[in-house]
């Protein structure tokens, strides 16, 4: 199975790392879109306060969970008609992207579509199911074709960039015809600089209905609960049902105290726009520095990343940035399109990213 999954795409930086690491004042890692900030105490506190659970976890998650989800994505972005068992928790997204073509029982006969620059675990699971893959970002792209999942990301990984409410309803209304899954990667949404980024759950979009739809929500970034791997899928109830039968037969649950810190979070929102107010300050400090070093920026209207480019290749650009101390990711990790491109995170300390700005001004 190995064999056919590619080389881990960070494990190919050891050089530039060395070369960054090098520099007098170290290394500003913005590579990988690893949170760096404290988890909030509040959270904190929920995961210690359930820390004495020595039964089993429910995979289905607690209803106190579910109930919050439900509560947390209408507050924050406007989802309706959702109910508590339409939602399902997940060991972090990143488990349940690669995952999720084999727990639908998907196998060579389907056709997986994922965006042309692209989060590289949709194209792994797929590799893992076994599935043919196509790169597209235009129905037109596909012609006849009915593929089983279709992919979206919006705010995108790497590109920042956010899908309109047209192109939305019109993948939405185009799934449908085909008697395709439509899962939207949703990590980045309440992450919104020059765009208001929309859930393929607004009843903007599917008019409040979640058939074929399945909407998949992180809090590693909204809280910084990367390392807690707590993240839920929530949409068409039949579906998550499905997938619920699934994950109860393959063990896969998520442990009891990280449910309890989950709704610690999703109750609480004055944390999260803190959180967000933090990458904002962020990105406002190294956007114009970007520019000010003669970069062009393209989309990065929302998420945790901008997409830059000088017009070079990227292993190109990654060297430059590696002279100053600076690490960013190459965009041929995200497709072919990316080749001339390179990622660079939001997520860094105050100080390392005004170490970066000023490195870029020298």
């Amino acid at each position: 199975m190995s064999a056919s999954l590619p080389v881990f795409p960070w494990d190919t930086l050891d050089q530039a790392r060395a070369l960054a690491e090098s520099h007098p004042d170290g290394i500003v890692d913005l590579s990988v879109g690893t949170p760096v900030d404290p988890v909030a105490p509040l959270v904190r506190d929920a995961l210690a306060a359930a820390s004495a659970s020595p039964g089993y976890p429910a995979t289905a998650g607690t209803p106190q969970l579910r109930r919050s989800a439900v509560a947390a994505l209408g507050r924050r972005y406007g989802i309706t008609e959702l109910s508590e068992s339409a939602v399902l928790p997940v060991i972090g997204t990143k488990e349940f992207i690669a995952w999720l073509p084999t727990l639908l029982g998907l196998g060579a006969a389907d056709l997986i579509v994922v965006p042309e620059l692209a989060y590289p675990t949709y194209d792994v699971g797929a590799r893992l199911a076994g599935t043919q893959v196509l790169r597209a970002d235009s129905l037109t792209q596909l012609g006849p074709q009915s593929p089983a999942l279709v992919y979206l990301n919006s705010p995108s990984n790497p590109t920042g960039r956010v899908l309109g409410v047209d192109h939305l309803r019109k993948v939405v209304g185009w799934a449908r015809e085909r008697g395709a899954l439509v899962a939207s990667d949703e990590c980045y949404l309440g992450l919104g600089w020059d765009a208001e980024p929309l859930s393929i759950l607004h009843p903007s979009v599917c008019d409040g209905d979640h058939t074929g739809l399945l909407a998949v929500h992180s809090l590693s970034k909204s809280s910084s609960l990367a390392g807690y791997r707590a993240g839920f899928v929530a949409g068409d109830v039949d579906v998550i049902a499905e997938l619920l039968a699934v994950r109860k037969h393959a063990g896969m649950m998520v442990p009891t105290p990280v449910q309890a810190a989950m709704v610690a979070a999703l109750d609480d929102d004055p944390h999260e726009r803190e959180q967000c107010e933090r990458y904002r300050r962020r990105r406002d400090t190294l956007l114009p520095a970007f520019r000010s070093a003669g970069f062009t920026i393209h989309h990065s209207e929302a998420g945790l990343y901008l997409w830059v480019t000088r017009g070079e290749p990227c292993r190109d650009t990654i060297e430059w940035l590696a002279k100053r101390g600076i690490l960013a990711a190459p965009g041929e990790f995200y497709g072919p399109g990316g080749e001339r491109h390179v990622r660079v995170a939001l997520t860094a300390t105050d100080e390392r990213i005004a170490a970066a700005a000023t490195r870029l001004s020298s």
